[in-house]
């Protein structure tokens, strides 16, 4: 049983991470300046949506390396609904319980929610594999010379 990922998923998710990194500027730039003229939770889900659609181009390319179809990016903001769950409530707990401000916290929110983020673009972005299928060629796991899994 492993414990850490194999070498070619902590890959995976270090440009997760970068990309995650890159999202949340993106998101944080369009949410401050709609801060400005809009309540807070409506400037929060317009930066949210602007960010979601750089974050499916991003995964995408960069993360998972595979090519964005109109069914992935159908498919990418279904899939995100835990991630905007997650994150409008972190929102709404740490603004309205815990009487945080309200343009720190988004970047608390975000950052509770990266684990389901992860998984559920993972699923949605990655094909599937059949079981006659052999490894998945988008996320290479390392052999020994024989072939087998190290």
């Amino acid at each position: 049983m492993r414990l850490l990922p194999a070498r070619g998923q902590r890959a995976q998710i270090a440009r997760f991470a970068l990309v995650g990194g890159v999202n949340t500027l993106t998101f944080y730039a369009s949410y401050l300046p709609l801060h400005r003229s809009l309540p807070y939770f409506a400037a929060y889900t317009v930066g949210f949506v602007l960010s979601m659609v750089c974050s499916f181009f991003l995964n995408t390319y960069f993360t998972y390396r595979t090519r964005p179809t109109w069914k992935k990016f159908l498919l990418f903001p279904l899939t995100q609904v835990t991630n905007y769950v997650t994150q409008s409530v972190g929102l709404v707990v740490l603004v309205s319980w815990l009487g945080m401000s309200s343009t720190v916290a988004p970047l608390l929110a975000a950052l509770l929610a990266i684990p389901f983020t992860f998984l559920v673009s993972r699923w949605v972005l990655l094909p599937r594999r059949r079981k006659d299928q052999g490894p998945d060629q988008t996320d290479p796991s390392p052999t020994t010379r024989s072939g087998e899994p190290v």
